[in-house]
C-alpha cells in the first residue's frame, strides 16, 4: 500500500518488479491453459504460410510476425501451445514494461503493482494475446518508444533518441500504425517545454536508426508498387468495415479497456495535464491525438490499443498520489482497504468479461453465457453481422473440418487428374488451413488471389481441374464451362461467408495462366 514517508522512488522495495513479475506471470498461465481450447485462427495459419516464403515484406503486414512465425517454426515448432507462446510471452511483457513506465513516472511500490494489475485488466488485450498475430506483439513498441522519452526526460539525456528510432523502426517491422503514434508523440513534445530535445542532433541519429530498421521492408514496398496502400484503398472503397459514430467509438473503448479501468486511464490524463504531471504532458497530447486520429479516420476500435499503457501507466500514478494526501496519512488501514478494493474492483471486473476475450468456457456454453450479457460483442466488420461467435472465436473454428471435405473431393480423382488439380481458394485464411493441415492428407498446396498468395502466383495450374473452396456455384460458372457441388461446409461456429459448397470445376474458360494478373484480390 502507499506508505506516506515514502514519495520518491529510492524508498522503494528492493524488489519493486515482484508484484508485477507475479502479475505477469499468472496472465501467461491463463493464456497457455487455455491455448488448445479451440483452434488455429486465421491469421496464423496465413503467417506459417508466409513464413515457408521468407521475404522482406508481403502486401497486408510487414515482415517481422512473419520472421517470428518462422523461428517459431525451427525452434518449438507449431502446435497450438508453442505458437501461442509468443502472444502470451508478449502480453506479459507489456505488463511489466507498463509497470517500469509507471516507474519513470515517479511510481512508488504500490503503483508499480498497479499499473501492471491495469495492464493485466483490459478486454482486447486478452484477445491479442491469444491469437498468433501482429497486435499482440504492437504495444511492446509503442510503450517502448514512451519509455525511452521518459527515460530522456527522466535523465536529461538526448542519447535516448537513438533507442527511441531503434524501437520505432522495429515496430514498423511489426506494424505500420506505430508511424502515427510516433508523430503524434513528437508533436506532444512540441507542444511543451519538452520541446527542447527536438532540437538535439541526436534526434537526427535517432531517425537514421529507425530509417535503417525500416529500410528493407520500405524497399520491398517501393519494388512492389506500395502494395499495403492499394490494399488499405481497396478495403475502405469496399464498404465492409463498420463505421462508427462518434459516440459508438467511444463506448467501444470503454468496453475494449474493460469499464473497470476507465477512472483510471481518465485518471492518467488528467495526472499528464496536471502541475505534477507537467515534465510528461507530451503523453497525454499523444494519448488525445491518437484516439481523436482513429475516431475521424473512422478506424477499428482496437486500433488505439497500444497507446493504454500511457494512460495507465499514469492513472496508477496517480491513484497512489491521491492516496498520499494529507487526510488518507494518518489513516493507514483506510489506504490497506482502498488499495485492496482497487485490486478487486480490476479482478471483479474482468472476471466478468473474461469468457467473451479468452476461450474459458466451452464453446456451447460460451454461446449460452453470450446470450445473457447485458449488451452485443462489437463488431468491426459487416461480414460479422450473423455470426453465432465474435470473429475472434470464429475464426478458429471449422478449418481443419474443411480441409478434410477437400481432401475427400481429392481422393475421388484419378491419380492423373490429381496431377493437374488445382485447389482454389477465396482467401488466404481457406488457403492457410489447406497449406498448414493438408500435408496429413496428402494435398498439394493452395492457390489464391488473396492479398500475398497473389504475390505467389498460380504455379502450373491452367484451371483444367479445380476444386473451388469458398465460392457461390452462380459465382463459378462464370469462369468454367463444367461446375459441381460436391461437398457441403457447414461448421455453425465458423464465419458465416466461409459455409459455401465446395465446388469441383472442370475447363476454365481463360487460361489461369494468363488470367492471374486481372483477378487479384487486395482486400
Amino acid at each position: 500500500m502507499p506508505e506516506a514517508t515514502a514519495t520518491s522512488r529510492t524508498e522503494n522495495s528492493r524488489f519493486p518488479l515482484l508484484v508485477p513479475t507475479i502479475i505477469a506471470a499468472i496472465y501467461f498461465l491463463a493464456h497457455m491453459a487455455t491455448a488448445t481450447r479451440y483452434g488455429y485462427f486465421r491469421d496464423a495459419l496465413y503467417y506459417l504460410t508466409c513464413s515457408e516464403h521468407l521475404d522482406w515484406g508481403y502486401v497486408d503486414q510487414p515482415p517481422l510476425i512473419v520472421f517470428i512465425a518462422w523461428v517459431g517454426r525451427h525452434t518449438l515448432g507449431i502446435s497450438l501451445p508453442a505458437l501461442l507462446l509468443w502472444p502470451a510471452l508478449a502480453g506479459t511483457a507489456r505488463i511489466v514494461l507498463t509497470a517500469v513506465l509507471a516507474r519513470e513516472l515517479g511510481a512508488n511500490k504500490f503503483s508499480t503493482a498497479l499499473a501492471a494489475a491495469l495492464a493485466a485488466t483490459p478486454a482486447v488485450w486478452y484477445v491479442n494475446d491469444h491469437q498468433f498475430a501482429m497486435n499482440a506483439f504492437e504495444p511492446l513498441f509503442w510503450t517502448g518508444c514512451a519509455f525511452a522519452v521518459a527515460r530522456m526526460i527522466h535523465t536529461n539525456n538526448s542519447k535516448w533518441w537513438i533507442a527511441f528510432g531503434a524501437i520505432a523502426g522495429l515496430g514498423l517491422e511489426n506494424k505500420y500504425s506505430i508511424a502515427a503514434f510516433a508523430f503524434f508523440l513528437l508533436a506532444g513534445l512540441l507542444l511543451t517545454p519538452q520541446r527542447r530535445f527536438l532540437l538535439t542532433p541526436w534526434i537526427l541519429a535517432g531517425g537514421s536508426t529507425a530509417l535503417l530498421f525500416f529500410l528493407p521492408n520500405l524497399l520491398w514496398n517501393i519494388q512492389h508498387h506500395w502494395p499495403f496502400l492499394e490494399l488499405m484503398r481497396n478495403i475502405r472503397a469496399s464498404g465492409r468495415d463498420v463505421v462508427l459514430s462518434p459516440g459508438a467509438f467511444l463506448w467501444q473503448q470503454i468496453l475494449m479497456m474493460t469499464p473497470a479501468t476507465l477512472p483510471f486511464w481518465l485518471g492518467g490524463l488528467y495526472f499528464y495535464f496536471s502541475a505534477e504531471g507537467k515534465k510528461f504532458r507530451a503523453f497525454g497530447w499523444a494519448f488525445i491525438f491518437t484516439i481523436g486520429f482513429f475516431l475521424v479516420m473512422h478506424g477499428k476500435n482496437y486500433y488505439s490499443a497500444p497507446v493504454y499503457p500511457l494512460a495507465l501507466a499514469a492513472g496508477a500514478v496517480a491513484t497512489e498520489k491521491f492516496l498520499l494526501r494529507e487526510h488518507f496519512k494518518a489513516r493507514s488501514r483506510i489506504q490497506m482497504a482502498f488499495g485492496v478494493a482497487v485490486f478487486a474492483w480490476l479482478f471483479i471486473g474482468i472476471a466478468l468479461l473474461l469468457p467473451v476475450v479468452l476461450p474459458v468456457l466451452p464453446i456451447d456454453a460460451y454461446i449460452r453465457y453470450q446470450a445473457h450479457l447485458p449488451f452485443g460483442v462489437p463488431k468491426s466488420e459487416h461480414n460479422q453481422d450473423e455470426a453465432i461467435l465474435p470473429q475472434h472465436y470464429s475464426d478458429e473454428f471449422g478449418w481443419e473440418d474443411m480441409v478434410e471435405r477437400v481432401a475427400n473431393v481429392y481422393r475421388s480423382l484419378t491419380p492423373e487428374e490429381q496431377s493437374r488439380t488445382a485447389i482454389f481458394a477465396s482467401n488466404y485464411g481457406e488457403a492457410g488451413a489447406v497449406d498448414f493441415f493438408g500435408n496429413r492428407y496428402g494435398l498439394p498446396k493452395a492457390i489464391c488471389t488473396h492479398q500475398n498468395y497473389f504475390l505467389w502466383g498460380p504455379r502450373n495450374y491452367t484451371g483444367e481441374i479445380v476444386i473451388r473452396i469458398g465460392t457461390k456455384p452462380e459465382d463459378a460458372r462464370d469462369y468454367y464451362e463444367s461446375v459441381g457441388v460436391v461437398a457441403t461446409f457447414d461448421n455453425r461456429y465458423a464465419m458465416p461467408y466461409e459455409r459455401k459448397p465446395i465446388l469441383l470445376c472442370r475447363h476454365r474458360k481463360k487460361n489461369l495462366q494468363t488470367d492471374w494478373p486481372d483477378i487479384k484480390k487486395w482486400d
